[in-house]
């Protein structure tokens, strides 16, 4: 049955049609519309409240011959590595697939980074597709390949793959009884299962990677060769058919483990290789023939890739390495700054906070956007949850300025840190029972675990207090010892 299809309908498709029965996630950008489409199937879906319990739930299912899927963004992978990189020597029951969305430009995001190289730290497979025909063929394999080398499987994705459209074959599903965990586990020591893994499940996993017919060549002319993976290799494509028809390709979406022989005997056929892939030099760090050209010699730029990039490259192909010319990107030179909306029901505590003569530190949630000039109101923030952690670190009572849905995270962990160690903080929660930066999905209310935590919590309604008492509130809190809460209930404008 053909699709004409998004790659974000592929990924769905596929999982679908691999029976998946349980997809787990946590909103952001690239990979909230994915979840969104699964929670609009049949299939059991939900939003988890941070990535590490995603994967948690998904190899729970997956120990009891459920198919799962977990949806995460880049940064989520940091989340969930403990659970991935364990999971893989001691095992997993029926297939799991990880659809980690990088961010390529860093349009929604706090850092740009590379999710393959959880590849190489997690020892898993990771795929890499180019186009909604090869997303829906990766996740079909993943599947596959998960239960029969017994691990967790990534698939890396980008924006640019998501609004990708293309045609796509859909497969009927095999009617299979999935398998289950094997407690025969075990019976080996930590050590046994690491030994146990290197002599069976990863020697499959590179033969795989090498036999692939997901991996694609293109086979031109005899003096220039490019090696992409991911989105890239379709933007490739697009410029070779303009003007470069002489220039092979070898389009990889089997990225980890790398197909060593296949790339070999691809860079000896031609006098120049050149790589490219984005956001990191993954591919070109791992080989060491003479004549490859990438991100190191600075004839692809770090970061999001574009066709103009490519030409370039080509047209200095001759060259050993080229000085790349750029001047980091400022606020003031980009135009514009991501700030909070005009009608945020929190204009008034920013105004305040800014009086206040303490650090403060800030969660990657909307308040981040307070951090950039004119309002300079959060010093340092770090990741989704981290504030109060952070706080705890000061050398005075200093502010943790949180969202409710960074409580919920990993924010709760830094509470239960503060209290235990009689730490000074003030912790400012931003309560408005939504995850407003990544879509307005529900967050659960945690009133009561914070009372339980610090009795002497204040709640209140932000529409209901003026400048002045709320500068009050916050000076009498940052006098006492110990930790305060408190509570700033508001109604997000936008949903």
């Amino acid at each position: 049955m053909s699709n004409l299809c998004t790659g974000a309908d592929a990924l769905v498709f596929g999982a679908l049609d691999s029976g998946v029965s349980l997809a787990t996630g946590v909103p952001g950008f690239p990979i909230s519309g994915i979840m969104e489409l699964l929670m609009d199937s049949s299939v059991e879906a939900r939003w988890s409240i941070n990535e590490k319990v995603a994967l948690e739930a998904a190899l729970g299912a997956s120990a009891v011959g459920r198919r799962a899927v977990v949806i995460v963004k880049h940064v989520g992978m940091n989340v969930l590595a403990d659970p991935l990189i364990t999971s893989v020597t001691h095992t997993i029951g029926a297939g799991l697939v990880i659809v980690a969305g990088d961010d390529p430009g860093t349009k929604q995001s706090q850092n740009e980074q590379d999710s393959r190289y959880y590849g190489l730290m997690a020892e898993v497979p990771v795929f890499d597709p180019s186009d909604p025909a090869d997303a829906y063929n990766s996740m079909c394999q993943a599947f596959r390949l998960s239960e029969e080398v017994r691990s967790p499987v990534i698939i890396r994705i980008t924006d640019r793959l998501n609004i990708e459209t293309g045609v796509v074959e859909r497969t009927q599903l095999m009617q299979v009884e999935f398998q289950k965990f094997d407690r025969d586990i075990w019976s080996y020591t930590m050590k046994g299962k690491h030994q146990r893994f290197h002599a069976s499940s990863y020697p499959r996993m590179r033969h795989l990677s090498e036999e692939s017919g997901l991996n694609v060549l293109h086979e031109r002319g005899r003096e220039i060769g490019i090696i992409s993976s991911g989105y890239l290799s379709t933007l490739v494509e697009q410029v070779l058919s303009d003007g470069y028809e002489d220039v092979s390709h070898l389009a990889l979406t089997c990225v980890n483990p790398l197909p060593v022989k296949v790339i070999n005997c691809f860079i000896k056929r031609h006098e120049r290789t050149l790589v490219v892939e984005e956001t990191e030099s993954f591919i070109e760090h791992q080989l060491s023939c003479k004549g490859v050209l990438g991100k190191a010699t600075g004839h692809i730029g770090h970061g999001k890739v574009e066709a103009a990039d490519i030409i370039q490259a080509l047209e200095h192909i001759d060259w050993d390495s080229i000085t790349p010319s750029f001047t980091p990107e400022t606020i003031a030179g980009r135009g514009f700054s991501r700030s909070i909306c005009d009608d945020c029901p929190y204009h008034m505590l920013y105004k305040v906070l800014r009086t206040m003569d303490v650090p403060v530190a800030g969660d990657l949630g909307c308040s981040v956007r307070t951090a950039s000039p004119p309002m300079e109101v959060v010093d340092m923030a770090y990741s989704l949850g981290s504030s109060i952690a952070t706080a705890t670190g000061f050398d005075n009572k200093g502010i943790a300025l949180i969202g409710d849905y960074g409580l919920v995270h990993t924010g709760l962990q830094g509470l239960i840190e503060a209290v235990h160690h009689h730490r000074d903080v003030l912790v400012v929660v931003l309560q408005n029972n939504i995850a407003a930066l990544t879509g307005g999905q529900d967050v659960p209310d945690m009133t009561d675990v914070v009372r339980t935590l610090v009795p002497d919590t204040i709640l209140l309604n932000v529409d209901n207090v003026t400048e002045t008492a709320l500068t009050a509130i916050l000076n009498t809190e940052l006098e006492k010892s110990g930790v305060s809460v408190l509570l700033v209930r508001g109604k997000c404008t936008m949903y």
